[in-house]
């Protein structure tokens, strides 16, 4: 019981879990205003607006750098990993967009209903630079709440 409570006391641990938690629920919200209907699936997708990768990273490492300074070993590992979460989030995972694009084009020339396309291809996997961004300082905006 200890260790549980532990665990969940640990703002390095729950800071970012919040944080993850308001990205995917002002991604389902914006979606929800975007498309004027409530997508479930949006409570746990990835891709969209904000980031809730770059959320949950940049929460870590700023939770990191206030709770054990910004000279901790800690804090060097929460930042490295950051940048490389949101690095891939914004460049790498831009080509796989490209790529479900590009499939997404040769399907639609076969007669199919929009359930079935969302069956084949997941068309929001990577984000643009601004969702990174809007993700990063969502994550820094809660563990400056929470830390």
């Amino acid at each position: 019981m200890q260790a549980l409570q532990q665990f969940f006391g640990n703002a390095m641990i729950t800071a970012p879990a919040v944080a993850w938690v308001a990205a995917q629920l002002a991604k389902t919200l914006i979606d929800t205003a975007r498309r004027r209907r409530f997508n479930p699936r949006q409570l746990t997708a990835t891709g969209g607006m904000p980031s809730s990768h770059s959320a949950f990273v940049a929460c870590l490492a700023t939770a990191a750098a206030r709770t054990q300074g910004m000279d901790s070993p800690i804090f060097a590992v929460a930042f490295v990993l950051a940048a490389v979460v949101m690095y891939d989030a914004s460049g790498v995972r831009q080509a796989v967009d490209r790529q479900s694009e590009i499939l997404t084009h040769l399907l639609s020339h076969f007669p199919r209903t929009p359930d079935d396309f969302d069956r084949f291809l997941e068309g929001l996997v990577g984000h643009t630079r601004l969702q990174v961004l809007a993700g990063g300082l969502l994550g820094v905006l809660v563990a400056a709440l929470l830390t």
